[in-house]
């Protein structure tokens, strides 16, 4: 992916002005250019785009944007030799449909010198081209021409032309194949939910007997109560209490009884005594209260919003510990599971394959010698279903391991590991480069994302977005800052400035980058007010994976370079969001109780 300045800058040799053509829609790429010095940005007229000049083109699915193809073709017209454009296009570049415009290039004798993909949410691709009455040199992907001339280029672009065909061609097969293996999924889906008719009503057969069981328990419940009722009817204090009240209704006769009715309640309760050795006399039973329910110790349960991805499911002790850094996880036993699905209701139920073939108390279901285990897990996994809640099957193992494992119906399955947990890492053995590697592709932070994503829960990557705080001022700063940010492998989510940005910041916004001013709403800062400042495009990459490695509250360096250490004072580069509201000076945040990581300051600064 590439930013429009990368694009267009490379080519500006010899250019004195960029026509903008494509204000007639609803873009506006000045904040997007950068343009050096001496070359001007002018609107487009009906004049003809002379040599020494560029032209802005736009075209795309939508045409309030966008533009029209006949804007397009307009413009193309009044190209003269020397001339050269830039078009824009709000297509991916899959889907790009250049042939509407390749007869028109080729009539109007324009040659395509490069096209690339773009790295904003509306505008997808661009291409530059010349108007040339000679083949000119193609340029390679970092803008530079191709040292070659006459038929050595047309032999060029002829060539890679049939190489680059041979390779669409393929991945366009290999699409094919894909589409038809998705459409036999969906006929075999279809077949294993009819064969799914007799499971369903099995379920349902069992859900009956459960409700039948469910009855019988409330009958001998209301048994026990009745025997209560007849043991407080029969108490001595009940019948005291009655005494009086008949005594007080009938003040003269009654008052006159009743220390006879007293006297031989105490002579009943002396001869009701229980015996001392505490068993009941033959032919007597004592009532026993009965309770069937199961008493839970769990920690998922909260009234808060949910801010964290909740997971019941079968799992080994690594992984249920490795997830608990990042989620809410309740590990299913055969007794409790169904229960704990429905007093949790966690975002999805998880079955490891791992946890089925290993040690454990799930151990071996699946694999068919242990039958019991598998009604429970079917219990387990209807339940979840007849609460909304996504199966899934993580299949971090052989499938030939538990092969029954793939009779039950999954809403989903992950064939991955569960990763790693960057805490668990050596920094000196991994190096940096692993560190990064695990970070943005293996840490188990990124596989919940993808848990996440396939179950509709809370995503644990929103824990990394970073907000920059900036405060451009000229030109130049605007420009920096952009590159900045843009160029970052882990790119902020925000960049809040303290005043309206006016639209020179929109390529962020086009990027996906949140402009706003006001106080930052990601959970880390990352204060970049000091933009003559170089900071290399691994910077906030390393800090993150420094915070994650550590879970420090604060990340920097140290004048004495200190590198993976905890420090009880640095200089700040990311900062929790809820530390750099509190507005303690950093010399005090390690008496507040807040914990310090130092990293290399040049690999950071």
């Amino acid at each position: 992916m590439m930013r429009l300045t990368d694009l267009l800058h490379p080519h500006l040799d010899g250019v004195t002005a960029v026509i903008d053509a494509t204000t007639g829609g609803g873009l506006n790429l000045a904040p997007y250019l950068h343009l050096p010095d001496g070359v001007a940005l002018r609107a487009a007229g009906e004049s003809p785009v002379e040599a020494g000049e560029l032209v802005l083109l736009s075209y795309g699915p939508d045409p309030a944007l966008h533009g029209t193809e006949a804007d397009c073709l307009a413009v193309l017209e009044r190209m003269r030799p020397g001339g050269r454009g830039l078009i824009v296009f709000g297509h991916p570049a899959p889907e790009l449909p250049y042939h509407r415009l390749l007869d028109a290039l080729v009539t109007r004798r324009c040659q395509v010198l490069r096209a690339v993909p773009l790295d904003y949410a509306h505008l997808r691709a661009g291409a530059v081209f010349a108007r040339t009455d000679e083949l000119l040199p193609p340029h390679d992907w970092f803008g530079r021409p191709v040292p070659s001339e006459g038929l050595p280029t047309a032999l060029r672009t002829a060539s890679e032309y049939v190489l680059a065909d041979l390779v669409s061609r393929s991945l366009r097969a290999r699409v094919l194949d894909l589409e038809k293996e998705v459409e036999e999924a969906e006929h075999g889906g279809a077949g294993v939910r009819q064969d799914g008719l007799a499971d369903r009503l099995a379920v349902a057969v069992r859900e009956r007997e459960q409700l039948a069981s469910a009855l019988r328990g409330a009958r001998e419940r209301v048994d026990v109560l009745q025997a209560r009722v007849a043991m407080l009817e029969g108490s001595t204090s009940l019948r005291v209490g009655r005494a009086l009240v008949a005594a007080a209704r009938s003040p003269g006769r009654g008052t006159a009884r009743l220390p006879r009715e007293l006297y031989g309640m105490w002579r009943g309760r002396a001869k009701s005594r229980p015996q001392p050795t505490g068993r009941s006399a033959p032919g007597t039973a004592l009532p026993q209260v009965l309770d069937g329910r199961f008493h839970l110790a769990h920690r998922a349960l909260s009234s808060a919003p949910r801010d964290r991805l909740v997971v019941a499911g079968v799992l080994t002790d690594r992984t249920a510990e490795d997830f608990a850094a990042d989620a809410v996880v309740n590990r299913l036993l055969p007794h409790d599971g169904r229960l704990l699905v429905r007093r949790t209701d966690p975002d999805a139920v998880v079955v490891q394959l791992s946890a089925c073939t290993g040690d454990g108390p799930w151990s071996p279901a699946g694999t068919g010698l242990a039958p019991d285990l598998d009604r429970q897990l079917a219990e387990i996994l209807t339940e979840a279903r007849a609460l909304g809640r996504a199966a899934v099957l993580w299949r971090d193992a052989p499938a030939a391991g538990a092969p029954g494992l793939t009779q039950f119906a999954w809403d989903a399955v992950l064939d991955t590991d569960t990763g790693v947990r960057l805490s668990c890492l050596d920094p000196e053995r991994c190096g940096r480069d692993g560190l990064r590697e695990a970070f943005l592709r293996d840490s188990t932070r990124v596989r919940l994302a993808e848990l996440a994503r396939r179950v509709g829960g809370v995503d644990p990557l929103a824990e990394r977005r970073v907000a920059v705080l900036a405060a451009p001022g000229d030109r130049d700063e605007v420009a920096r800052l952009v590159g900045q940010v843009l160029g970052q492998i882990h790119r902020p989510a925000e960049v809040v400035v303290p005043r309206p940005a006016g639209g020179v910041l929109d390529e962020l916004t086009g990027a996906g980058v949140t402009v706003r001013e006001g106080r930052p709403t990601a959970p880390w800062v990352a204060d970049w007010t000091d933009l003559s400042v170089d900071r290399p495009d691994t910077l906030l990459l390393d800090l993150m994976c420094a915070q994650e490695y550590s879970g420090a509250d604060a990340v920097g360096h140290t004048v004495a370079d200190d590198d993976y250490l905890f420090v009880p004072v640095l200089t700040p580069l990311l900062v929790r969001r809820s530390l750099h509201l509190a507005g303690a000076p950093p010399e005090d945040w390690l008496g507040l109780g807040y914990r310090l990581f130092a990293v290399h300051g040049k690999e950071s600064s």
